[in-house]
């Protein structure tokens, strides 16, 4: 007996929920859990069904693609944990976060490798025995650099890479190879203050919030589908620095959350945008 997810997002239409629960019920499958939601601006159906059991996987597809409007798209997910390789900088405390709820089980998820431009987190990640790859940037163009990087990438076979304050911008290529795959943390509440030092920059506009942003990858720089967000309160007595220690925390959280998310199969892409069930 398997557990696996039933993803499935279509043009709305009257029954769906019924049509997908009952070929389930065809094929004798217990559904553990549901969700389900309408966008009624673009009349798009979103569902996700926990689904256990005996699958015959290609029988069950085809009996959905009967059912189903035409262009929709369904997926059947095996609810194993996931594997990702994460990349860094010289910042520790998201690196940190990860490798702390990977060891407790917090977050289900087996941390293939480490990848830094720098060997500042080599002894951190090695304390949790998880491989550390070296890098370097130094001499190299980016897309010279990213060779290299995904020689060591492509060992691991990662479901998703995750940018752990990995602050190097990625080439289109690059981003095309790993599309949707690839999940940023941004310090700073976007669509506000993108780009470098965004601290800074709320410091000088005096804001009374800051926030984190974990989101998708794309060719547009930190405009990618956002997946978890969360904010703070500060105030004027807030130095740029003190704005940035504070951040470091909600940078940690709003990106293990979206993990979470992702890594447990919650997370549709529709658009430039999510729908999280």
């Amino acid at each position: 007996m398997e557990t696996k997810i039933l993803l499935t997002h279509c043009k709305d239409e009257p029954g769906l929920i019924s049509k997908i629960t009952n070929i389930c019920y065809k094929h004798q499958l217990n559904i553990v859990h549901n969700n389900e939601f309408v966008d009624n601006t673009s009349g798009h159906f979103f569902m996700r069904t926990e689904l256990n059991g005996y699958f015959n996987d290609q029988t069950l597809i085809a009996d959905l693609d009967q059912a189903l409007p035409d262009g929709a798209k369904r997926q059947l997910v095996s609810s194993s944990r996931k594997r990702i390789v994460v990349l860094v900088t010289k910042e520790a405390h998201c690196l940190g976060d990860i490798l702390m709820k990977a060891y407790d089980g917090t977050l289900n998820v087996d941390i293939a490798a480490v990848v830094g431009n720098y060997d500042t987190l080599k002894g951190l990640t090695e304390k949790f025995d998880i491989p550390y790859h070296h890098v370097s940037h130094q001499g190299l163009n980016r897309e010279e650099h990213e060779t290299e990087v995904m020689k060591v990438i492509e060992q691991y076979q990662a479901d998703y890479l995750v940018l752990a304050k990995y602050m190097r911008v990625l080439t289109p290529s690059f981003v095309e190879k790993y599309h949707h795959k690839i999940i940023n943390i941004h310090h700073s509440f976007l669509p506000a203050f993108i780009g470098a030092k965004p601290y800074q920059q709320a410091y000088e506009r005096g804001v009374k919030i800051i926030g984190a942003t974990a989101h998708f990858v794309t060719d547009d720089l930190d405009e990618g589908p956002i997946i978890k967000q969360d904010v703070i309160p500060v105030d004027h007595n807030f130095s740029a620095l003190d704005m940035a220690q504070a951040g470091r925390d909600v940078e940690k959280n709003v990106l293990s959350k979206a993990l979470n998310l992702v890594l447990n199969d919650h997370v549709f892409v529709y658009g430039n945008k999510t729908v999280l069930l």
